[in-house]
């Protein structure tokens, strides 16, 4: 399993919209991804919010990110104009705690 970490450092005046709209879109992802295994929004206002996800393996982020998913964020349209920086995406792999 590889978990996906997509970090947004959010204009603050428009934090709530950026919110409403991260959850709007990917709520129709684990139909449209069958290799997403579960997902979350984080929110740490008034300008943090991340998007974290889990993959069943790489190719299942190819098929969701394409082939530069270890360092290239998938960017929504319309998204920069809430952001004040670009996406930040860390990948981590599960580490078995036995």
């Amino acid at each position: 399993m590889i978990v996906r970490v997509s970090e947004a450092r959010v204009r603050p005046e428009r934090f709530e919209a950026f919110h409403e709209m991260i959850v709007s879109s990917v709520r129709e992802f684990p139909g449209r991804y069958p290799g997403l295994v579960d997902h979350e929004v984080l929110v740490a206002p008034p300008n943090s919010l991340l998007y974290v996800s889990r993959w069943r393996g790489e190719a299942d982020l190819v098929e969701y990110a394409g082939e530069h998913w270890r360092d290239q964020p998938v960017v929504l349209p319309g998204e920069d104009e809430y952001l004040l920086g670009p996406l930040e995406v860390r990948h981590f792999t599960v580490a078995s705690l036995t």
